[in-house]
């Protein structure tokens, strides 16, 4: 079988389109991130917890599957679980279940009996059956007699990968994707989870999230178990100047150019975000023939493209604002500014009384579809919108 980075290459001299979103990026279609890489990899090496922050589709996935490959090379053994796929206790249960005995636990030709003697100790016996998708074994738990059935089960789960570190003399990584969501599972669940956790020096723990104001809730307030448990890694945009050499090396191995203000006016209207990068540079490439050239206006074109694949979404958005943050939206849209609250800005853009324009705002910031930009100015960070907006006039 063909190693993924090979099968890329093989496609690129093909002519097939070398840029990717909806998926992980890997190998060569991961892009930059070097500093941020090595330092994960290094911190898993250790054992260090880290908290993973990035708004949805800033490629903390892709980042945190890179640093697992680089790991596992080095005889770590690393676990991932994706909270925003188990929505009831049970299916984190299961979820935690499949993990530990797929990534975790010893492989063993005799899975049936390996999985039967690694959890014969739950409070709650997992049903097994094979996946038809993978071969591999999936795991079910029905509600106990007891309400506490369910968490005394979760909580013998969590305490498993130490003992398995210790009997396979490896060190663990397990991996918590959209960590936040587990408060929505059980409040108590946090206390529970950092008790089994700080007694377990052979793993380290890699929390994932998307949702900043429940994150620093559970990992920056002093009140919370989870208060100063992890090192904080946070994502933001890709700088021009790392996308740049990406996108003009892609648009090379297919035999095709792009101008310097085609890159220019790409990454200004992504603003370094990793999957709104790679979705532009996707529908521009599909413009360009063989032995072609993107200038500024084959992006504007593409960018039209993009925009009505992702009307949808900016149309929920819009729908889902109040009339003042829309007044906040359609002012940034047309001016980021450094000084929204300006008298002279406020008056421009005809916004709301300063109380009103403040709680607009901050519903705007903490929903992430505005924010800081690199210059420091107040703009509308979610990607495209801006550009869906003035073409709405």
């Amino acid at each position: 079988m063909l190693h993924y980075a090979n099968l890329h290459n093989a496609l690129l001299h093909m002519n097939s389109n070398p840029f990717t979103f909806g998926d992980l990026a890997l190998d060569e279609a991961f892009t930059d991130r070097e500093r941020e890489l090595r330092e994960l990899v290094a911190d898993m090496r250790n054992g260090q917890n880290v908290l993973v922050y990035a708004p949805r589709r800033y490629g903390k996935s892709s980042l945190v599957v890179r640093a697992a490959q680089d790991v596992q090379r080095r005889k770590i053994l690393v676990g991932y679980c994706d909270l925003m796929r188990t929505p009831t206790k049970e299916r984190f249960a299961a979820a935690l279940a499949k993990t530990i005995h797929a990534d975790i636990a010893s492989p063993a030709t005799r899975a049936f009996e390996r999985a039967a003697s690694l959890f014969q100790g739950l409070r709650i016996t997992p049903s097994m059956d094979v996946d038809p998708a993978d071969g591999s074994l999936r795991f079910s738990f029905q509600p106990g007699r007891r309400r506490s059935d369910i968490d005394d089960t979760i909580e013998r789960l969590l305490e498993l990968p130490a003992e398995l570190a210790v009997e396979r003399k490896r060190r663990v990584v397990l991996v918590f994707d959209e960590f936040q969501e587990i408060v929505n599972l059980d409040k108590a669940f946090p206390n529970m989870m950092r008790s089994v956790f700080q007694t377990q020096p052979e793993v380290g723990h890699v929390y994932l999230g998307s949702k900043r104001q429940i994150l620093e809730r559970i990992f920056s307030d002093r009140n919370e178990p989870f208060w100063r448990s992890a090192k904080r890694l946070e994502l933001g945009p890709i700088p021009a100047e790392a996308f740049a050499p990406f996108i003009r090396s892609r648009f090379a191995d297919g035999n095709r150019r792009i101008t310097d203000d085609a890159l220019a006016r790409l990454l200004r209207a992504t603003g370094g975000q990793p999957y709104a990068t790679q979705e532009l540079a996707y529908f521009l490439w599909e413009r360009v023939p063989p032995g072609g050239e993107a200038a500024a206006e084959t992006v504007d074109d593409a960018l039209t493209n993009v925009i009505r694949s992702e009307s949808n979404h900016l149309s929920q958005l819009w729908d889902e604002a109040s009339n003042q943050q829309r007044q906040v939206m359609l002012a940034l849209a047309e001016e980021p500014t450094p000084s929204i609250y300006s008298a002279a800005y406020h008056d421009r853009h005809e916004l709301p009384a300063h109380a009103s324009l403040q709680r607009a705002l901050g519903a705007l910031v903490a929903k992430e579809i505005a924010g800081r930009n690199a210059a420091g100015e107040y703009a509308l960070v979610e990607p495209f919108l801006a550009d869906w907006l003035l073409r709405q006039g």
